[in-house]
């Protein structure tokens, strides 16, 4: 049960997205009951991480100083309402640099692994996106979209292939089936 990881997508997952990026704390802003969500997930004995493309850091749109107050800013919410963000890792690279941690690349799963060692098909990567989604396959483990920030046109690109992924309306939607399940298994 401890080496059960939820590895969550940040933008359009747990907060508001933006085309022009989120760019300070006080900009971002959690989409409604996804900090209770994780609190849930925690409680219910899930290791929960971030696994986040930032490509702001890389064009300049924010400071390295801004992404730590956001994230800052995530892990009191989530310490607020009784669970714990595990770590956060993100990729601050530009799309160009065709790096192996800019999802889709599995990298930052890889990475998360790395930091907490278990078998790669007890993680499930939750995101909003078709590259989520990718990541998840690309690294061997099990996926699940939600239909918040990015989801239905996630949908859309992911075509016939959508009918075989878990999907929710949004993060709380997961997080309650997902400790449901556990229990009826338990």
């Amino acid at each position: 049960m401890a080496d059960d990881l939820i590895v969550l997508d940040r933008d359009g997952v747990i907060n508001a997205d933006s085309p022009h990026y989120i760019k300070s704390a006080a900009e971002w802003q959690p989409l409604p009951g996804s900090i209770e969500a994780i609190g849930m997930l925690c409680q219910a004995g899930f290791k929960v991480y971030v696994a986040t493309n930032q490509a702001g850091l890389a064009r300049q749109k924010f400071s390295a100083a801004d992404l730590a107050a956001m994230h800052a800013k995530l892990e009191g919410l989530v310490a607020a309402a009784g669970g714990r963000i595990e770590g956060i890792f993100f990729c601050p690279h530009h799309p160009d640099d065709q790096c192996g941690c800019r999802k889709p690349q599995p990298g930052l799963l890889h990475q998360i692994r790395a930091f907490h060692p278990t078998e790669i098909r007890s993680m499930v990567f939750v995101g909003d996106s078709a590259k989520d989604i990718e990541a998840a396959r690309r690294a061997g483990c099990e996926s699940a979209l939600v239909l918040t920030g990015n989801g239905r046109q996630a949908r859309v690109i992911l075509g016939s292939q959508a009918q075989y992924i878990p999907t929710f309306t949004d993060l709380a939607g997961y997080a309650s089936a997902r400790i449901a399940a556990r229990s009826s298994a338990g």
